[in-house]
């Protein structure tokens, strides 16, 4: 929102919400029955393309938002350093507002305009008007337009709500009032009109002109430099021409230079071009991929959970994961294809916190895969394949997130170390911090929990923990007690054997069934201990969040969830590598290997995480 936001700011269908595209729907069916009525010359091509059209523009932009996050990522050519945060995220999930404005002018101009009706697919003398009146009338507008924005009456009105967001992602380029935005696509219908009235508009001509102003928005927007310096070097007067990322960006950090749309020679004209805009462009492109510090090594959970990744859909990535996305359903198929062809993890996040370079990578398989015997040899080469990767890197600590370090797949991560004795970098499975934090989520009062689920690693240092403490642990079957037994050592006494359910704290890992849901007390509290939560059966009992933190607020780029937390919330296999990273710790933990619970809850919370509280 812009400073003092100024009369018809917000755009007239807001209230719609996801609706909004209902808007559209008595064009498209009329466009639609039209084409399937009419008969031969009588069927209007240009009209029937127009929802392809609006189609084919929220393709393009998810293409350019997608490939500049994962570049940004990776820290190649990276412009501006600095991150992102959920109230951008926000502030820009109407970017396709304006697709459906041109939706509506298309359809409108088409029915109105006798001249705009069953255009030709392509007419030259079109395409060259259009150019001509682009870097002419449009550029001169625009660039004085651009100038009167930054006035200060119409600054804090309209144009500084584009500007709230210093470093810009490809959907940046649209965030506009709607008043803004219906004054720039003025300019843009200059062209358009001009040759929908002299009869040589085409439908290349116009959809074509529109695909151009939407790629160099995108691009000049992307935070990342790839124009070649060859270009340049092999027509010089191109600078004047085509703008660069690196050379917008500077508009959105220095506010009063590089003023142009795309082409830049108004600049250069009437002195407005930052005189950094060489350098910066020139240290852009010679910037190499980032080397982490730490590197938390997740995967793929559910089909449609590749579009709740930072790298997918902006608007489903910045809220939890929870039911499957229908709309998506489409196109998961081809998720699934590609991913399954696809065989190394990428680079999906990245984050800074007290000078350590944070990634996280995402291992391109499912929890069905992961859960196929048949698929363990290859998931298991794509995780060493990743921790020799990190290793070449320089980075420092690995963590294993998910089932990523599962026991029956490689024994908590110590498989990867027997393997590579000599590996510099320190995986950590994260098992002491998750046993703390379920630990500290426990009411102080308790004095005897129940313990149900798979047992496992975290599961034993858990009852050993509150063994020490005096609280008395429940197993529900002997074979269960046995095992527990063995590591609870002297501390046994506090390690009971019952059928009774009669205590309010469930602490439960996988395989927690819906029979023994049902049988406890009303009230009771389920705490999981397990990287996935239980299913939630109980209405009348309260459901834990899965071992998690709050993140501190000096870390920087969070604008994503991780799958069903909530946002500033990372997984305690997460922050284990983290903290083990920023300690400096020279130890694997994985295996059998735990750190200490208070050791690692102790510095967890020195470094400014805070445990979560959260029961639904």
């Amino acid at each position: 929102m812009a400073t003092k936001p100024g009369i018809l700011t917000n755009w007239p269908w807001e209230s719609l919400g996801n609706f909004k595209y209902v808007i559209l729907a008595p064009w498209l069916v009329h466009s639609a029955y039209s084409w399937a009525t009419n008969a031969g010359n009588e069927k209007d091509l240009a009209n029937f393309l127009i929802f392809i059209f609006l189609t084919t523009r929220i393709l393009h932009c998810q293409i350019w938002v997608s490939y500049s996050r994962y570049r940004t990522a990776k820290g190649t050519n990276r412009i501006v350093d600095k991150g992102i945060d959920f109230e951008q995220v926000d502030r820009e999930s109407n970017w396709d507002d304006q697709i459906i404005l041109i939706g509506i002018i298309l359809y409108l101009g088409n029915m109105i305009l006798p001249e705009a009706s069953h255009l030709p697919i392509w007419r030259s003398d079109g395409v060259i008007i259009t150019i001509l009146l682009h870097t002419g009338p449009v550029e001169f507008l625009y660039y004085w337009l651009h100038r009167a924005l930054h006035h200060h009456y119409l600054y804090s009105r309209y144009h500084s709500h584009h500007h709230s967001s210093i470093v810009t992602e490809p959907i940046t380029s649209v965030i506009h009032p709607f008043t803004e935005i219906i004054s720039y696509v003025l300019l843009f219908m200059i062209p358009m009109l001009t040759t929908i009235s002299m009869g040589t508009a085409s439908i290349v001509s116009l959809f074509g002109y529109v695909t151009y102003i939407d790629f160099m928005n995108n691009m000049g927007h992307c935070n990342f430099e790839f124009i070649p310096k060859q270009v340049f070097s092999i027509f010089p007067p191109l600078k004047y021409f085509m703008y660069t990322p690196s050379f917008h960006s500077l508009h959105h950090t220095q506010f009063r230079t590089n003023y142009c749309l795309f082409m830049p020679f108004y600049d250069y004209i009437y002195g407005t071009m930052d005189k950094s805009s060489d350098a910066l462009y020139e240290a852009s492109l010679k910037r190499k991929e980032e080397s982490p510090d730490v590197v938390h090594l997740t995967h793929l959970t559910t089909p449609d959970s590749l579009f709740h990744l930072r790298l997918g859909l902006a608007s489903l990535a910045s809220k939890p994961h929870q039911a499957p996305t229908m709309l998506v359903w489409p196109v998961t198929f081809w998720s699934v294809l590609v991913t399954w062809i696809y065989g190394h993890a990428f680079v999906s996040e990245r984050n800074t916190f007290e000078k350590l370079k944070l990634q996280s990578w995402v291992v391109p398989r499912y929890n069905m895969q992961y859960l196929s015997r048949g698929q363990r040899g290859k998931i298991n080469n794509l995780i060493e394949e990743a921790i020799s990767e990190a290793d070449k890197k320089g980075a420092k600590v690995l963590s294993l997130g998910l089932l990523n370090q599962d026991e029956q797949l490689n024994g908590n991560g110590e498989l990867y170390i027997q393997r590579h004795p000599k590996l510099k970098i320190k995986v950590v499975d994260g098992s002491s911090l998750v046993a703390a934090v379920v630990v500290n989520s426990i009411p102080e009062e308790t004095r005897q929990v129940v313990l149900r689920g798979k047992l496992s690693k975290v599961a034993y240092a858990i009852a050993l923990a509150l063994c020490q403490k005096g609280v008395k642990v429940a197993a529900s079957n002997d074979d269960e007690y046995k095992k527990l037994l063995k590591h609870v050592d002297k501390f046994g006494d506090n390690l009971i054997l019952t059928e009774r359910y009669d205590h309010k704290i469930w602490l439960v890992g996988d395989g927690l069934t819906q029979e023994e849901q049902l049988t406890a007390p009303q009230g009771t509290i389920f705490i999981p201990f397990s990287q996935f939560p239980p299913r939630k059966v109980r209405k009348d009992c309260y459901y834990h969040s899965t071992p998690a933190m709050v993140a501190p607020k000096s870390l920087e780029n969070m604008h994503s969830c991780e799958n069903w937390l909530p946002r500033m919330v990372m997984s305690a296999w997460r922050v284990a590598g983290i903290v083990h990273g920023l300690e400096g710790w020279d130890v694997h933990e994985c295996g059998h290997t735990i750190i200490g619970i208070e050791k690692v809850w102790e510095a967890t919370l020195q470094h400014g995480f805070r445990p979560l509280s959260i029961l639904a």
